[in-house]
């Protein structure tokens, strides 16, 4: 996944530039974002503060390292469903 330019603090900070009244195509302007960015952020990050934001990634990415556990072990045990189904 790509690394983005901006970091959860960045993210929040230019959130509430636009909370605190700059328009929205200015505050885009301003940082040289897109606005489905903007919007995409918004979305995500909109009414969250940083502490919370930090615990959001920790969690995606525990949750990433999870799914991809469950995956490798659903296909050992296919891998194993197959070997014993076959006839030697």
């Amino acid at each position: 996944m790509k690394k983005s330019r901006f970091t959860e603090e960045q993210v929040i900070a230019i959130l509430r530039e636009q909370e605190a009244g700059v328009s929205t195509a200015e505050v885009c302007r301003r940082h040289g974002i897109s606005s489905a960015t903007f919007y995409a952020w918004k979305a995500k990050f909109g009414g969250l503060d940083v502490s919370q934001a930090r615990k959001l990634k920790v969690l995606e990415e525990e949750n990433a390292r999870l799914k991809k556990l469950l995956a490798e072990a659903m296909l050992d045990a296919a891998v194993l469903r197959d070997v014993a189904a076959k006839k030697w």
